[in-house]
């Protein structure tokens, strides 16, 4: 609707006849417009409306929840309800990815269960979550171990390969270390032989950390890294078909680095994002 623009601008003393020879509007159909206007909360709506439906358009993931925090996060004042009732209305629905799966043959662990479905942390680098996803692509699968520190959600360290082996978990756990340095850390994982394999445990070992293990077949004792990877799946590997292991990994590291890190917020966090949150969390704890 841009009929108010005109009436803006006319009181400004631009000629209704000028601006709606710009605007490609029929002065006719702005004089019917201001004889009975629409009202100023159908105007609000509709500015609601297509702020949605930009905002979908960027992210298709996105449910109507993490689209009414991104408005209020740019001061738009918006409640979950009416967010809901235009998202409705407009069938800017939520996608949903398929389940992914791994052929795994879980071994005996080679560490104790530390975690216990306890995904809590009080400070950066005290517990880090680890795992291995697969993807499809034109000339075969792709493989990505990501560990993520549980007290920002932020992901820590990452390396993706053609290969599924125990130097693809080694390699993950070395860019996290590089990148954070940390002390007496907890990595927790399933049971995959990556994990188990005598170079992972000695890396761990080198680096002073702590191994932890969770239970076989049961998926819960690692959720909060299987969210993660299932947030992946919708935003990345269902968006099209990658046709080579290049194209998808490079995929893979903006959306971690640029989407994930820094715009995607997490109501987890305060509405913050991992970046935000590791930032700002201990200037408030300090106020």
């Amino acid at each position: 609707m841009m009929y108010p623009v005109v009436l803006e601008l006319a009181a400004n003393r631009i000629p209704v006849a000028v601006t709606c020879r710009v605007l490609k509007k029929s002065r006719q159909g702005f004089m019917k417009w201001r004889r009975n206007p629409i009202s100023d909360r159908a105007w609000t709506q509709a500015h609601l409306t297509n702020q949605l439906v930009d905002l979908h358009a960027e992210d298709p993931m996105y449910g109507y929840r993490f689209l009414a925090d991104e408005l209020q996060s740019a001061g738009v004042e918006v409640s979950e309800r009416t967010v809901w009732r235009l998202c409705s209305q407009q069938k800017l629905w939520r996608l949903h990815a398929a389940k992914r799966g791994l052929n795994r043959k879980p071994g005996p662990p080679v560490h104790d269960d530390l975690v216990r479905r306890v995904f809590n942390a009080e400070r950066v680098n005290q517990l880090w979550l680890t795992d291995i996803s697969e993807h499809p692509t034109g000339e075969g699968k792709l493989y990505l171990c990501a560990i993520k520190d549980v007290y920002s959600n932020r992901i820590v360290g990452y390396s993706i390969d053609s290969r599924m082996s125990a130097n693809l978990a080694v390699s993950a756990l070395r860019n996290a270390v590089a990148l954070r340095n940390p002390q007496g850390t907890v990595v927790h994982s399933d049971r995959g032989s990556q994990f188990r394999s005598n170079a992972f445990v000695a890396e761990l070992k080198r680096q002073g950390l702590t191994g932890s293990m969770g239970r076989v077949g049961a998926c819960a004792d690692n959720a909060s890294m299987e969210l993660f990877f299932s947030l992946l799946q919708k935003n990345v590997l269902n968006q099209k078909r990658w046709e080579t292991r290049e194209e998808l990994r490079l995929a893979i590291v903006v959306w971690i680095e640029k989407k994930y890190h820094r715009s995607r917020r997490q109501r987890a966090l305060g509405r913050y994002t991992p970046v935000e949150f590791e930032i700002l969390e201990p200037v408030l704890k300090a106020a």
